[in-house]
């Protein structure tokens, strides 16, 4: 397949456009789920235990990558994303004609299937954006991927609250069936990207490469918890903002509203950063701007700070948060073979999403036990173990990018990993021989 000529016919404008719908599109089923079925649920009388267990429709985003192989194996990426929109639209449409005050097998299996549907979009726009994206571009992708996401988020969260009142729950649903059939027919004009189908014994030594490559175990120690410090914070953050007496008006407003506004701002910044200063100096630079607002928390805690500094801080966390989250993407993109963009990319987010299931139930019982102030500057110490694998992050992709570029196996190239082997260059990302676009292009990108 023709791939470096497809991608290479494409503008960075077009690129970019296409990336802000996949990654608006991809936010909004996550809306839908933390944030209108639990009120749905609610004002039909659903008791707090069956809703808790609405966890379980999560499952799919952690375990996608078992499914993610078949991705790379058939189909085009867009006619997945088309399949998974309408299948979510048909979801969302039947959700209303089911009762929900006694939510049953079957309502249970429209959203299980929903969140399933969701997940495999996931996979596919991934993949897309890796394959699309040329060595370089990344932070510019990721500077309005994470911004879409969160828009999406927002749009069919959020927003949609303002809409049951007068609508009603039917409407409403009826509504969010609409916007994913549009998305579905989007997805349809979205510019072809050809997928390279491997056989199973060459899929198979591709993925085993990539596993197997000289300092995988540090990279993918470091892909793990390069964000713990953010995660184990998170689900702390609202409680403590109570236990200092701030109002509920005060949270939605500093910490939800501004705080996704900074969110997208900081990762559209963090992204512009990215390609101007290398993924490597984004993931150290901007790593410290995610940590630092842990400690700012724990002298509001210690000191009794007044709401000045507790906003101050909750606004630096999200700002923080944003620019550490593009810099970090792209390092996922980066490192991502394009030959398996679907899988390997669904396998490093699993990886980066395993702490949250880890930490957050573990968070509330160390803070209980130690208070807020402790918590929260061992949450800061949380970050330095990922500081000590930057060594093997450098030899993967090189400061500023420049080292570790991959030459171009379509245009005849030697495979990147002999020179490597052979003890010059670090090998470049991804598998040996990976595919990338130009002499120096990139192997994949991430989210």
């Amino acid at each position: 397949m023709n791939e470096a000529g497809n991608v290479e016919s494409l503008t960075l404008r077009k690129k970019l456009l296409w990336i802000s719908i996949f990654y608006f599109a991809q936010g909004m089923p996550f809306g839908v789920v933390i944030d209108v079925l639990p009120v749905y649920f609610r004002q039909h009388g659903v008791s707090l235990t069956e809703i808790g267990m609405m966890g379980i429709l999560a499952m799919p985003w952690t375990f996608k990558v078992l499914w993610a192989p078949l991705l790379d194996r058939f189909g085009e990426r867009r006619t997945w994303v088309t399949i998974c929109c309408f299948a979510m639209a048909a979801a969302m449409f039947c959700v209303p004609l089911v009762g929900a005050s006694n939510p049953g097998l079957l309502l249970w299996g429209l959203l299980l299937a929903f969140t399933i549907s969701s997940a495999t979009q996931d996979v596919a726009i991934d993949a897309f954006s890796i394959e699309v994206a040329a060595k370089g571009e990344e932070g510019k992708i990721n500077s309005l991927r994470a911004g879409l996401y969160r828009v999406g988020v927002l749009v069919s969260g959020g927003a949609t609250m303002y809409l049951i009142t007068p609508l009603g729950w039917t409407w409403v649903f009826l509504g969010l069936s609409l916007a994913f059939v549009v998305l579905a027919i989007g997805a349809l004009a979205a510019p072809k990207v050809e997928v390279v189908h491997q056989q199973p014994k060459e899929w198979a030594r591709t993925l085993l490469a990539f596993l197997s490559r000289p300092g995988s175990i540090a990279i993918f120690a470091f892909v793990l918890i390069y964000r713990m410090d953010y995660v184990a914070v998170g689900s702390m953050i609202k409680p403590f903002w109570i236990d200092r007496g701030m109002t509920p008006e005060e949270i939605g407003t500093i910490s939800t509203s501004a705080g996704m506004a900074l969110g997208i701002l900081g990762a559209a910044l963090g992204g512009l950063f990215t390609s101007r200063f290398g993924i490597f100096h984004g993931l150290w630079l901007l790593g410290i701007t995610q940590a630092l607002p842990n400690l700012g928390y724990a002298a509001v805690a210690q000191y009794s700070l007044g709401r000045p500094y507790l906003y101050a801080v909750s606004m630096a966390e999200s700002f923080g948060g944003g620019l550490a989250t593009a810099a970090f993407l792209s390092f996922l993109m980066r490192i991502s073979d394009k030959r398996q963009a679907a899988t390997q990319y669904a396998l490093l987010s699993a990886l980066y999403g395993l702490p949250r299931f880890v930490l957050s139930p573990l968070s509330g019982k160390i803070a209980d036990l130690w208070g807020y102030p402790t918590f929260f500057f061992y949450t800061f110490l949380l970050a330095i173990p990922s500081y000590l694998l930057l060594p093997w992050v450098y030899r993967w992709i090189g400061p500023n990018d420049r080292r570790g570029a991959q030459p171009d196996l379509a245009e005849g190239h030697e495979p990147a990993g002999a020179g490597a082997r052979a003890g010059l260059t670090p090998e470049p990302a991804g598998a040996p021989g990976a595919t990338a676009t130009g002499r120096r292009a990139a192997s994949a990108l991430v989210r």
